[in-house]
């Protein structure tokens, strides 16, 4: 099933950093959101039909478990990739890291210059995955979800707002910058949706809270 979903939402979308000191920029062009967002009615159907259970298996969870920040390709990894995607004038090495750019992080509409400040979330962390039903994937299906660079899993943060977010669900936090909020919670459902994840009766009575007020 997981797989299936997650080749229709491939043909569907569109095409931890080191503290350092912060260089917070005038937003220099619109920023740029992760593909395969969902519409409202697209994301209530796909919530409607997330199982509801509660999370198990947490005290085993590790996040070596996931191997994340895998090749996608092209010499880049998925981290080197999205920031590369979601960036304005990235210019990279030869290795594909990034060496200049500014990148806006949508959670508390901020933009910086300093590319080790520009983190990558995982908008479903990867331990409310493992706590979710991940914890019974292969270690093939947990890196395919670390690395997820077609759906809209992968998201541009400052350290200070990925810190913040930390593996809290929809419940537990929310984006300061209110304008995302509607985007973050139909992409944080469509991520689950896509695999099969379960979702808590917190989590969704939050999301659907959400989509009301914000969407």
């Amino acid at each position: 099933m997981k797989t299936l979903k997650r080749a229709a939402a491939l043909v569907s979308a569109a095409a931890l950093a080191v503290l350092t000191v912060l260089v917070l920029d005038t937003a220099p062009a619109q920023a740029v959101r992760p593909p395969g967002i969902p519409s409202l009615s697209t994301a209530q159907s796909e919530l409607n039909a997330l199982t509801v259970a509660s999370e198990s298996h947490g005290d085993s969870y590790d996040r070596d478990l996931f191997p994340h920040w895998s090749s996608v390709g092209d010499g880049c990894t998925a981290r080197q990739y999205v920031l590369k995607r979601d960036g304005s004038n990235v210019e990279t090495g030869s290795d594909c890291q990034p060496d200049s750019g500014s990148w806006q992080s949508d959670f508390d509409n901020q933009w910086t210059s300093t590319v080790s400040n520009a983190t990558v979330d995982h908008v479903v962390a990867l331990s409310e995955a493992w706590a979710s039903g991940a914890w019974a994937w292969t270690t093939a299906e947990r890196e395919d979800f670390a690395n997820d660079i077609s759906s809209p899993q992968l998201w541009i943060a400052t350290t200070s707002a990925n810190s913040s977010k930390s593996d809290y669900d929809p419940a537990e936090w929310m984006p300061s910058n209110s304008s995302v909020r509607c985007d973050y919670v139909k992409a944080w459902t469509h991520v689950k949706y896509l695999y099969d994840l379960t979702i808590d009766s917190a989590e969704k009575s939050a999301i659907q809270s959400h989509f009301d007020t914000y969407c």
